[in-house]
């Protein structure tokens, strides 16, 4: 069973704001007319409005619309009581994404005799909690996890479908290929290729067709969900980490505040790290312009970190060579848009090996401590000199893609601690 919260983000300012509802809303991530829109409303997708666009191109399209900045914590606080309303029904949900859940029912066929009503009970169950009656959830039944994810698209906004041997033909005839959940334009131009014009007739393909439109062994994977096997049903850790942030006209003026910023992407990092018990091997780091032009690196470090100044040092040093071997006097500009920090290549904290001159195991000691400090008196009761400067300039965001570093290993409190109410 596969639960997908509608418009997530608008729906939960409509929940905590009355005032909003029935209204068109975008959630945007900061207060700028060119701001991107994160998350339109039901009422707001009435017009043609669609995630991602520009606050002033939503107007254009629906002059009423009512721009909300983004609140990330209260939207992971609300997420935290859907999922245990799940966890109530089956001790295997598998979280997605902030607004979507998957619920492993394999081992419950004789707990549950109807799994419509189950799904209509938990439904009902998320709007009797007073603090969530105004949300709503598509939710998809089905014999794998891909085809009740394809169950939420076919009945959008509270839509209840299930998804069986005996309908889905039925159910896939009303659907076109890039309806399907991964098959974008690319995937859809090879399977053109190769006369799949549809999603039921891509069902009916054979596996050696698939392959060949797919170039492998993807192709057996996509032939397998469409007969009702089991392909996706897994979590994996964590390969990548990374911290973005756009940035406004503004904040891009101020080398300070870009500096600022940049302490705060690694900081966000370090967090991550300190809480999953785990080291990076190694960074990168991007830089987007205005006039559409970027500038990214990698960097390997010969000795796994964890710390944040450390980090920004060795983007720092990249920065400083690349500035003086092309004779530019700063990559920090007053036309920075976005800028970025990913790490990646993790070992356990547990296998950190350090040289017998440069050993670090007094400030990996005092770090955890710190952070144990913050668990325990929230996460702004202690800070880093180098956070002092400029403590605001990074507002909290929020992904679509993944909440998985709030429930691994320690559960990450600082997710759903309001920045607002910090001194």
């Amino acid at each position: 069973m596969y639960v997908d919260m509608n418009s997530f983000f608008a729906s939960c300012e409509q929940q905590l704001r009355p005032e909003l509802r029935g209204k068109p809303v975008g959630v945007i991530t900061h207060p700028s007319a060119t701001a991107c829109v994160i998350a339109p409303s039901k009422e707001a997708k009435d017009f043609g409005v669609k995630t991602g666009m520009r606050l002033n191109d939503c107007k254009l399209l629906c002059p009423q619309i009512i721009p909300v900045l983004a609140r990330p914590p209260k939207y992971r606080q609300l997420h935290i009581r859907i999922v245990d309303i799940l966890q109530h029904y089956c001790n295997d949900v598998m979280v997605k994404s902030i607004d979507e859940a998957l619920l492993n029912l394999t081992n419950y066929r004789l707990v549950y005799k109807d799994m419509l009503a189950l799904g209509r009970q938990i439904k009902a169950d998320i709007t009797r909690d007073e603090k969530m009656d105004y949300l709503k959830c598509s939710i998809g039944i089905a014999p794998n996890s891909f085809l009740a994810k394809l169950g939420t698209e076919l009945q959008k906004r509270d839509g209840l479908v299930q998804i069986t041997r005996e309908n889905i033909d039925e159910q896939l005839a009303k659907l076109s290929l890039k309806d399907l959940p991964g098959i974008a334009s690319r995937n859809e131009r090879r399977l053109q290729m190769i006369g799949i014009k549809t999603p039921l007739q891509m069902r009916h393909a054979s596996p050696a067709l698939l392959r060949k439109a797919f170039g492998g062994v993807v192709g057996n994977y996509w032939h397998t969900r469409l007969n009702f096997g089991e392909v996706d049903l897994y979590s994996n850790n964590f390969r990548t980490m990374s911290a973005t942030r756009t940035i406004s006209r503004k904040q891009s003026e101020s080398r300070q505040t870009l500096d600022s910023m940049l302490i705060s992407l690694c900081t966000k990092l370090e967090q991550r790290l300190v809480k999953q018990c785990v080291f990076c091997n190694e960074a990168s780091f991007f830089i987007r312009y205005h006039n559409y032009t970027s500038w990214d690196i990698t960097i390997k470090f010969t000795q796994p970190v964890q710390d944040a100044m450390e980090l920004r040092r060795y983007i720092l040093q990249k920065v400083n060579q690349m500035e003086a071997d092309r004779n530019i006097e700063t990559i920090f500009t007053s036309q920075v848009a976005q800028m970025g920090v990913g790490i990646q290549k993790f070992s356990s904290d547990m296998c950190v090996q350090y040289s017998l001159f440069d050993n670090h195991i007094r400030q990996d000691v005092l770090r955890k401590a710190v952070y144990n400090i913050k668990d325990t008196y929230g996460k702004n009761i202690i800070r880093k000199a180098s956070e002092l400067f400029e403590p605001k300039v990074m507002r909290d965001a929020i992904g679509f893609g993944s909440v998985k570093d709030m429930y691994a290993n320690n559960f990450n409190q600082y997710a759903i601690e309001d920045d607002e109410d910090d001194e």
